[in-house]
C-alpha cells in the first residue's frame, strides 16, 4: 500500500513544474553568449546592426544606433552593450518581482462568486404564523455550533407543526460544562422580533401550561415535511406541549419546501445573532487584526475532546493516548469506544497536527510573516505541540493574545461564549482554514459562502496524510516539488460556488441521508441564487469527494455531541 503511494507520489513530483529554473538558466546562457560574441566579433556585429530595420519599440532606446551631427550612425561599444544588458536584466528582475507580488496577492484573493447572491426573503405566497396548536420546548445538545444548527431547524419545525416556540434551553451537561443560558450567548430580543412574521416565540412556558399534558419526543433524524406534519402533528390531539429531546440532525438537508429552506437561512445568518457583548468584543478583535493587514483564521481542532472522541493518537505518548481512551470510555453519549487510531488517520478522519498544518500552509505559498489567528480552545500538549507550526509561522496568535485580560474576564469558564468569539473572527477573516471538518468548520464555511464566497481552504486530509507519512520517513522532502503537489491538490478546494452535494450513489435508507452534505455547510442553491446576467453553466467547485462526505456523515451520527467547534 505504502509502496504504491510512494510510486504514485514520485510520479507526481517528477512531473512538477521546473519551467522557472529552466527559463532562468537559458536566459543567463543567452546573455553571456551575447556578451562574448560582442567582444570577439565587434566588427561583424556592427555590420549586422547597420542592416537591421525593425526593432522592438520598447527596446529602441537601448539598441538603436546613435546619430552624430553629420547624420552618420555608429554602433554601441562594449560598455554600452553591457549597460543595455543590465537594463534588460533589470526589466526581467522587475517582471519577476511583479509576478511574485501577483502570487502573494492571489494567496488572499477570494474565489469568483459567479454572480451568486443571498436570496432568503419570503416569497409572495408567504403568510404570517398560523394559530398555534401548542408549544414546542427544545433541549439542545452539543457545543455551540451544533446547538446553533439545531435551534435553526427547530424554528423551521415549529412552523411546520404550527407551534409556539419556547426559547430553547442550551446544553449544560456536555463535555465543557458551560452554564450559559440562551440570553448569555444569543440576542434573545432580536431573535423574537426577527421571527415575528414566521413563528411566535416566547421566553418561557406560560404558567397555565405547566399542568397541561406534555410529551417528551426524540424526533427522527433527517426527517421531512410529511413526518412532522403527520406523525408529530398528531401529537397535538393529546398534548399541548411537545418537548424535543435532541436537536441535532432532526431535519432533512434536501427536498424541503423553498420557504422552509429560506427560513433556516434567515435564522442561521440573521435572527440567531450573538449577544451584544459577544458581538462587540468580536468586532474589536477583528479590527485589531485587520489593522495590521490580512490574516488567516485557523480552526486548529487539536483539542483534548476531539482527539478523545476520534481516537486519534498519532505522535502522542503512551500516557497521552491512555488518557484520551479513558475519556472516551467514560463519556456515555459517545457511542464508539474501540477505535483504531492508525486507520482513522489513514482514512482522513483525524484532525491535522499543528506541524502538519504548518507544512500545509507553507506549501501553499504563505510566507513566514503570515499572521495566523488560532480559533480553538487549549491545544492538547500545549506550546510544545505547537512548535512545528510556530517554527514555520511565528506570528501565531489567539483571542487571549489580542484582547486584554479585563476584556475576556466575562467569558472565562463559558466555552460557548469563547467559541462565539472565534466564530466571529473566523467568518470575518481573509482566509479560513480548518484542520478538521467539525461543526464549527462546516458552519463557518457555509456562512462565508453566504457572505460572498470568501476564501475557505478545505485540506484534503486523506491525501495529505499519505504525503506527510512519506515526509516523516524521508521519502519526500519539504521542498518546492512537494509544494507544487499540495498546491495543485487544493486548487479546487477554496470555497468557490458549487451546489450542495446530494447522497452518495448506491446508498439506501439512513445511509443515503447520512451521506448528504449538510445544509448549513453549503446553502446553495436554496439561499444563494445566481444573478440573471451571469452564465448558468457554472463550473461548480468540488470541495469534497462523495466518499469524504459519507465519512463525515458517519462520524456525525456516531456521537457528534463532542464537536463543539
Amino acid at each position: 500500500m505504502q509502496q504504491r503511494q510512494y510510486r504514485r507520489m514520485n510520479s507526481r513530483l517528477r512531473r512538477a513544474p521546473l519551467t522557472r529554473l529552466q527559463w532562468i538558466a537559458g536566459y543567463v546562457a543567452l546573455t553571456l553568449g551575447t556578451l562574448i560574441l560582442t567582444y570577439i566579433f565587434s566588427d561583424g556585429l556592427h555590420s549586422f546592426r547597420s542592416k537591421t530595420h525593425s526593432l522592438d519599440h520598447h527596446d529602441a532606446s537601448l539598441v538603436l544606433p546613435k546619430e552624430n551631427v553629420l547624420g552618420q550612425t555608429h554602433g554601441l561599444n562594449l560598455k554600452q552593450e553591457l549597460v543595455s544588458s543590465h537594463l534588460r536584466s533589470t526589466k526581467l528582475a522587475l517582471h519577476i518581482e511583479d509576478s511574485s507580488l501577483d502570487l502573494q496577492a492571489k494567496l488572499w484573493e477570494p474565489p469568483a462568486d459567479k454572480g451568486f447572491v443571498p436570496c432568503v426573503e419570503p416569497g409572495p405566497a408567504h403568510s404570517g404564523p398560523k394559530p398555534a396548536k401548542g408549544y414546542l420546548m427544545v433541549s439542545t445538545n452539543g457545543g455551540l455550533n451544533q446547538m446553533r444548527a439545531g435551534i435553526c431547524d427547530m424554528v423551521a419545525i415549529a412552523r411546520l407543526i404550527n407551534a409556539t416556540l419556547v426559547i430553547p434551553e442550551l446544553d449544560k451537561g456536555s463535555f465543557w460544562q458551560d452554564a450559559s443560558n440562551f440570553s448569555d450567548v444569543f440576542d434573545v430580543e432580536y431573535f423574537i422580533k426577527a421571527l415575528a412574521n414566521d413563528i411566535p416565540v416566547i421566553k418561557a412556558l406560560p404558567p397555565s401550561m405547566k399542568s397541561e399534558p406534555k410529551v417528551l419526543k426524540q424526533f427522527r433524524s433527517w426527517s421531512g415535511v410529511k413526518y412532522y406534519e403527520q406523525e408529530i402533528g398528531r401529537l397535538w390531539l393529546n398534548y399541548k406541549v411537545i418537548k424535543a429531546a435532541k436537536t441535532d440532525l432532526r431535519l432533512a438537508n434536501n427536498h424541503l419546501p423553498a420557504e422552509i429552506q429560506k427560513l433556516r437561512c434567515r435564522v442561521h445568518y440573521d435572527a440567531l445573532r450573538f449577544a451584544p457583548h459577544i458581538e462587540a468584543l468580536g468586532k474589536v478583535i477583528v479590527e485589531r487584526l485587520r489593522s495590521a493587514g490580512p490574516y488567516i483564521a485557523l480552526h486548529l481542532r487539536y483539542e483534548k475532546d476531539m482527539l478523545a472522541f476520534s481516537g486519534c493518537t498519532y505522535q502522542l505518548s503512551t500516557e497521552e493516548a491512555q488518557e484520551l481512551t479513558t475519556i472516551r470510555e467514560n463519556t456515555p453519549h459517545w457511542k464508539v469506544k474501540k477505535i483504531n487510531g492508525t486507520e482513522q488517520r489513514r482514512n482522513g478522519f483525524c484532525p491535522l497536527t499543528p506541524t502538519e498544518v504548518g507544512v500545509f500552509l507553507k506549501s501553499l505559498g504563505y510566507p513566514e510573516s503570515t499572521r495566523i489567528y488560532v480559533a480553538a480552545g487549549e491545544i492538547y500538549g500545549g506550546r510544545e505541540r505547537m512548535s512545528g507550526l510556530l517554527s514555520r509561522f511565528p506570528n501565531v496568535m489567539s483571542k487571549e493574545y489580542i484582547a486584554t485580560a479585563s476584556e475576556l474576564a466575562p467569558f472565562f469558564n463559558h466555552s460557548s461564549q469563547m467559541a462565539a468569539l472565534d466564530y466571529i473572527v473566523s467568518v470575518e477573516s481573509n482566509v479560513f482554514v480548518s484542520s478538521y471538518s467539525g461543526n464549527m468548520a462546516r458552519a463557518v464555511e457555509g456562512h462565508r459562502r453566504f457572505l460572498g464566497h470568501r476564501k475557505t481552504i478545505s485540506p484534503d486530509r486523506k491525501e495529505l496524510v499519505a504525503l506527510f507519512d512519506m515526509l516523516d520517513q524521508g521519502l519526500l522532502k519539504e521542498d518546492q516539488n512537494l509544494a507544487d503537489v499540495i498546491t495543485t491538490m487544493h486548487e479546487n478546494r477554496q470555497g468557490a460556488p458549487r451546489k450542495r452535494k446530494g447522497p452518495l450513489k448506491g446508498t439506501k435508507g439512513r445511509d443515503r441521508l447520512r451521506s448528504e452534505e449538510a445544509f448549513y455547510t453549503n446553502p446553495t442553491p436554496d439561499c444563494l441564487c445566481q444573478q440573471s446576467d451571469f452564465p448558468k453553466h457554472v463550473n461548480y467547485e468540488q470541495n469534497y469527494s462523495p466518499q469524504e462526505t459519507e465519512r463525515e456523515g458517519r462520524q456525525m451520527e456516531s456521537g457528534v455531541a463532542v464537536q463543539r467547534r
